[in-house]
């Protein structure tokens, strides 16, 4: 890890130490043993995120392959190739910022989809970083239609699947052997248009010092919402689990609950 995502990861666990008890718990919930061991790898890996954003207005098609390498592209290109749009399903999990940018020097821009930052000056560092490599966002409050008129041209959609929901927004799915409220706009999205499921996500692999774009195979559709949402996040756990160091355990991803059942963060 570069200084300065050394630097930003400690000063972030310890200026807002309730990040961590949140990692610890949700890791509690998860039921992974050395929670704290985990937690460590969980900033060293934000670390690399907030290191590697930095180095966005350096980084070219020339030089991009000295950070991050593909593997499972043909997973990409055959769902490219059908002409239906593709979405794809990534998390906080690995390098999220870095897939995107990285993909648009490899081989093509696509569109991501971004909830605005709370902090309006690091939004907009970041945004201005994010769009270097000519990727185009699509702010998640007027989501809809760009991302149709997206999918409906062939094109490439990244979402983030992974956060808290409201039940308005989702269904509950078994994510970790616990009720987690996810959103079902990705499969909603497949359904209506065609546009193919390709997972992808980028993983940092210590004996190579980069990482590592992975396309995984494409997850079919059945056609129900609530079956097809809980197959994305069953694939996500499943990933999670050989990368647990590496996925944002910081977030209070159980924190809404089927009704009657207690909240599981109260006191953090």
């Amino acid at each position: 890890m570069s200084i300065l995502g050394s630097v930003s990861a400690n000063a972030l666990d310890l200026a807002v130490p309730r990040l961590r008890r949140i990692a610890l718990r949700n890791l509690e919930l998860a039921g992974f043993p050395n929670p704290s061991e985990i937690a460590d790898g969980v900033f060293r890996s934000l670390g690399r995120v907030i290191a590697s954003v930095a180095r966005f207005p350096k980084l070219r098609a020339s030089n991009i392959g000295q950070i991050i390498r593909y593997e499972g592209f043909e997973n990409y290109a055959r769902a490219k190739a059908r002409g239906r749009g593709v979405l794809i399903p990534t998390a906080h999990l690995g390098n999220w910022e870095l897939s995107a940018f990285a993909h648009a020097l490899m081989t093509e821009p696509m569109h991501i989809v971004v909830r605005p930052l709370d902090s309006p000056r690091l939004n907009a560092w970041v945004e201005r970083r994010r769009g270097l490599s000519g990727n185009r966002i699509i702010s998640k409050r007027e989501a809809a239609r760009a991302i149709l008129k997206a999918l409906h041209a062939g094109d490439a959609v990244g979402i983030l699947i992974d956060q808290n929901v409201i039940p308005s927004e989702g269904v509950f799915v078994d994510f970790f052997g616990r009720k987690a409220c996810a959103g079902t706009a990705l499969v909603k999205f497949a359904h209506r248009t065609g546009a193919a499921v390709v997972p992808g996500f980028a993983l940092w692999v210590a004996n190579e010092s980069r990482y590592v774009l992975h396309f995984y195979p494409e997850i079919e559709m059945t056609g129900g919402v609530a079956e097809d949402t809980q197959r994305v996040h069953s694939f996500l756990e499943s990933v999670i689990r050989q990368y647990p160091d590496q996925w944002l355990w910081v977030h209070r991803r159980w924190k809404t609950r089927p009704p009657g059942e207690p909240d599981l963060y109260a006191g953090l």
